[in-house]
């Protein structure tokens, strides 16, 4: 059993540093971890990754040889990948005796609430492998000075939870660059909690182009409030504390009764077994479901 994330969000959403950044935090702490890039548009990379798709197929080459775009050369790269799905699981498999695993996936979003095959991918590794994996969902917060930008950035998280069918975490990333953007017009908790969005009305009708729209933005905003799935934590990545609560958020979740212990669970998760779990406590939650008589334990 290993465990991961999988690492999306629109371009220059901070994929890349926040993978970078969180190897970084896990090395740290004592972890043994894994960087794998899926982007075969990422060629520039700040880390130093396990398993690299360009070692498979490369974007510029299927951009040349088929006469397609950006985007269509990325659909095409995914859907090699998942026909060539047993290259990726091999050099997989001697990675997932004791390395936690971040898996870096391109910045095209109809890959995850649209199309099939980086779904496909992701739930075959989950198969083959035993793994145990949280999508981490990237955002860019200056998203949240425009509020026609953030009801969109609200559908997309919304789309891509529903379309994957995983655990999933909402980040708003680059937080210590929002104030730049301007002032917001509520407080970021109203952003983060998604509070009642017909607040977001009154701000929405100043812009011209947004009021013609009025009543299908309200309907968008019924129906994200109706699923009452979408939520956002904060992320500064130079600020170990966000990644610390991060972590705490993403890592492994296991199911199990509640007599059980959350520490003995989550050691499951910890490679080498003589990590010391409770040298690290901000690394660990746990969260008991009501409605179900689990126990999910979030750990590294």
């Amino acid at each position: 059993m290993a465990f991961g994330q999988v690492v999306i969000g629109p371009p220059g959403s901070g994929k890349t540093t926040y993978c970078n950044g969180m190897s970084q935090f896990l090395s740290l702490i004592g972890r043994k971890v894994a960087v794998i890039n899926l982007d075969p548009a990422n060629d520039a990379l700040p880390y130093d990754c396990a398993v690299n798709i360009e070692d498979l197929i490369k974007l510029s080459d299927v951009m040349d040889e088929h006469s397609l775009g950006p985007n269509g050369g990325l659909v095409y790269c995914m859907d090699y990948l998942e026909k060539n799905i047993d290259w990726l699981q091999s050099k997989l498999e001697p990675l997932c005796k004791d390395h936690y695993l971040l898996f870096d996936f391109p910045g095209q979003v109809e890959l995850f609430f649209l199309h099939s095959n980086a779904k496909n991918v992701i739930m075959k590794l989950i198969k083959k492998l035993n793994l145990r994996l949280t999508v981490v969902h990237l955002v860019d917060a200056h998203l949240c000075s425009d509020p026609g930008k953030y009801v969109s950035a609200l559908l997309l998280s919304l789309s891509t939870m529903i379309h994957l069918e995983l655990p999933h975490i909402n980040v708003l990333s680059k937080i210590d660059l929002i104030e730049s953007y301007g002032k917001l017009a509520f407080n970021l908790d109203f952003y983060t909690d998604v509070q009642d969005l017909s607040y977001l009305q009154h701000h929405l009708d100043q812009d011209p182009r947004a009021a013609k729209y009025r009543k299908l933005t309200k309907e968008l905003c019924n129906v994200v409030q109706d699923f009452s799935l979408v939520d956002f934590t904060t992320l500064d990545i130079q600020a170990w504390e966000f990644l610390s609560t991060t972590c705490s958020l993403t890592n492994g979740y296991i199911f199990a009764g509640l007599e059980s212990s959350a520490v003995e669970f989550s050691k499951i998760a910890v490679r080498p077994v003589d990590w010391d779990y409770y040298r690290y406590p901000y690394c660990s939650r746990q969260l008991v479901g009501s409605s179900k008589s689990h126990a999910y334990s979030l750990c590294l």
